[in-house]
C-alpha cells in the first residue's frame, strides 16, 4: 500500500499544483487530505496564489483519489462545492495491525491523543510543522507540515507512506526531507 498525504493547502493554487504534480510522480494508491483546503483563515497571512475557486476545480478534478478528513477551517458550505466528503473529523485505516488515527489535529493532537495504543499511529496536520517521532506513551506522531503555509522554517511539504516507512519530502522539487521507519 502506498499512500500520500498533505494538508493545509488553505487555498493556494499554486502549491494545490505542486501537490498534484507530486501525485501524478508518487502513483499512491490514495491521496490523505489532512483539512483546511479552501481558506487561509484569520491567523495565517494569505498564500501564494490563494484562489480557492482554482482549487476546488483541482480537487474535483481529482475525487476517485481522495480521502479527506475535517480541518479547522472547513464549513458545511465546502461540501456544496466540493465533490467528495470533507466534514469527517476523523478516520481510521489499519496497515499490517497497526491503527492509523487521521484527523486535522485541532481537537485530537500530540497534547491531546485519541485513545490509541502502543506502536498505533496518530497522523495530523494543523501546526504546519513537521514531525516523526514515536512519543513517550508508544505511539507513533506524524505530520506532514503544510502544502502552502509551513512554520518553523520547515519546507512547503507532503508525505508518503510505503512499506511501513513515512517519508516527508519537499513538494517543490521531491527531495526526501525526513524519513521513519514504524
Amino acid at each position: 500500500m502506498k499512500l500520500m498525504f498533505a494538508s493545509d493547502i488553505h487555498g493556494s493554487y499554486k502549491y494545490a499544483e505542486l501537490m498534484k504534480k507530486a501525485f501524478d510522480h508518487e502513483k499512491p494508491e490514495r491521496l490523505i487530505l489532512l483539512g483546511d483546503l479552501l481558506y487561509h483563515g484569520p491567523r495565517n497571512d494569505l498564500p501564494d496564489e490563494y484562489a480557492p475557486k482554482k482549487v476546488i476545480e483541482l480537487l474535483n478534478s481529482m475525487k476517485e483519489h481522495l480521502f479527506c478528513v475535517r480541518g479547522n477551517c472547513e464549513a458545511e458550505v465546502d461540501q456544496m462545492v466540493l465533490e467528495f466528503p470533507v466534514l469527517a473529523e476523523y478516520a481510521l485505516l489499519y496497515d499490517n495491525g497497526r491503527l492509523m488515527f487521521i484527523t486535522h489535529g485541532h481537537v485530537y493532537n500530540n497534547d491531546n491523543p485519541p485513545l490509541i495504543s502502543e506502536g498505533d499511529m496518530l497522523i495530523h496536520g494543523h501546526t504546519h510543522i513537521q514531525a516523526l517521532e514515536k512519543t513517550p506513551k508508544g505511539y507513533y506522531y506524524i505530520n506532514p507540515g503544510s502544502v502552502a503555509i509551513p512554520k518553523n522554517g520547515n519546507r512547503h511539504s507532503y508525505m508518503i507512506y510505503e512499506n511501513e516507512t513515512f517519508t516527508i519530502k519537499d513538494i517543490e522539487n521531491g527531495e526526501e526531507i525526513s524519513g521513519l521507519r514504524i
